[in-house]
């Protein structure tokens, strides 16, 4: 297995952070809810040094609740805030301000002593790519200032924003690692579209997430595509998925490049309902795949080789 995507203008954001966490007092770092492991960059613990952090688990409404109250606890245990937000509609960003207040509360205090009621606190703002840490900055900003798209590598400069409650904020461009070491990870940042799709050979992308979702949510699977799930390898799962949408070419064969794109798609999305890829504990994605596979090796998903 090997997804690997690090382009120069990510080198260069990790440059700009190290220089630039010196001028924040905290870091707010955005994760998506589906994969609150994988989508949280494990160089941003050196880069942040010692500041304060704290997590938002976005796009909380595509996410299991129960699994993210799970992971919200795991953090709890480790000594760093979070809170669950949909950025799109609005939802739960109302707790930020008084979070930061929370994770502030010396420095304010601070301030307070020496005269300085209300000044503003310095946020840098980091998350891997395609995690709606933009549409979150806009949300919370009360305007659009920053670039929200749905697909990773649109923000490419990083810029100060305030807010209405006296927070500013640096806003910076979507971060990777430069090498993803664990198998899981590279794949659930693949499932989720922080990688960019180009790269990737969907069709296999799109078997490895059948056979995840066939373990983790297989009642979703049934209904939204209105098969039985049988034990077959997850490709197999994939040409009928195809074949009750009617993606047919010459002679009956299932066109696989559009049925893949349809899942990926279709549960990025959340149509297939709300699903966490990652529970704090349980079998890795890697693991699920590799069962799946019944011992065969798992293809190359990097630039269609297979």
């Amino acid at each position: 297995m090997n997804i690997q995507w690090y382009p120069g203008h990510m080198a260069k954001t990790r440059r700009d952070m190290e220089a630039d966490i010196k001028l924040v007092d905290a870091v707010c770092e955005i994760a998506d809810a589906r994969i609150p492991k994988s989508s949280r960059n494990p160089d941003l613990a050196a880069l942040s040094a010692s500041k304060p952090r704290i997590v938002v688990l976005n796009r909380r409404d595509l996410a299991d609740p129960n699994a993210t109250a799970e992971w919200k606890k795991e953090y709890e245990y480790a000594g760093i805030g979070s809170i669950e937000t949909d950025a799109k509609t609005g939802a739960g960003t109302d707790a930020f301000a008084g979070a930061v207040k929370k994770l502030l509360a010396e420095k304010l205090e601070g301030f307070r002593e020496k005269g300085m009621v209300g000044r503003e606190v310095k946020l840098m703002v980091v998350g891997v790519p395609n995690v709606g840490k933009s549409t979150f900055i806009n949300r919370i900003a009360g305007r659009a200032v920053a670039k929200a798209e749905d697909r990773p590598g649109v923000t490419r400069s990083r810029q100060w924003i305030t807010t209405p409650e006296k927070i500013d904020l640096l806003d910076t461009p979507g971060m990777l690692w430069p090498k993803f070491e664990d198998r899981s990870v590279a794949y659930a940042l693949a499932f989720t579209g922080a990688v960019r799709d180009d790269i990737l050979d969907l069709e296999t992308l799109a078997s490895y997430l059948c056979a995840v979702l066939k373990e983790i949510a297989p009642d979703c699977l049934e209904k939204r595509y209105k098969l039985t799930l049988r034990d077959e390898p997850c490709w197999e799962t994939l040409e009928r998925i195809g074949k009750t949408r009617g993606f047919l070419i010459s002679r009956g064969e299932v066109d696989l490049g559009r049925t893949s794109r349809m899942l990926l798609d279709e549960f990025r999305g959340g149509k297939l309902g709300r699903i966490t890829l990652e529970r704090s504990h349980g079998r890795s994605i890697a693991d699920i795949i590799d069962a799946s596979l019944d011992g065969m090796p798992a293809a190359d998903i990097v630039g269609g080789r297979r």
